[in-house]
């Protein structure tokens, strides 16, 4: 996977959310489009206005995701926005915390704390 793309109606409030959040420089190429790169990922913000480039308003709805998580490896979990689960360890080995960005979607930051989680992320 290369990256992500959230729909908005406020590419700039977003995109600055995000560059805050992961402490990665934002670019905004265009008023309607910006992205995030990430060591391992790129999250990639549009305006509505690019669904047409994709056939159209009904393709997608911005701020009304209800369906993904939005993760980041972190050294520290005990961090973050609007919480929605404040820090919690998942019986996967990850401890987690969940907030939502402006636009309501659900932001994951996690740290591996298992040895099995850990040696699944090392060097991610």
């Amino acid at each position: 996977m290369i990256s992500v793309r959230l729909i908005t109606a406020d590419v700039e409030k977003l995109m600055n959310f995000y560059g805050q959040i992961t402490g990665y420089e934002p670019v905004l190429y265009t008023p309607d489009f910006a992205e995030v790169q990430t060591k391992n990922a790129t999250l990639a913000i549009g305006s509505t206005r690019t669904l047409q480039a994709f056939g159209g308003d009904h393709v997608a709805k911005a701020a009304e995701n209800r369906t993904a998580i939005i993760e980041f490896k972190v050294d520290d979990v005990d961090q973050g926005g609007h919480v929605v689960q404040k820090p919690t360890t998942m019986p996967w080995g990850n401890r987690s915390l969940l907030f939502r960005d402006p636009d309501g979607n659900l932001v994951n930051f996690f740290t591996p704390l298992s040895a099995e989680a850990i040696e699944k992320f090392k060097g991610r």
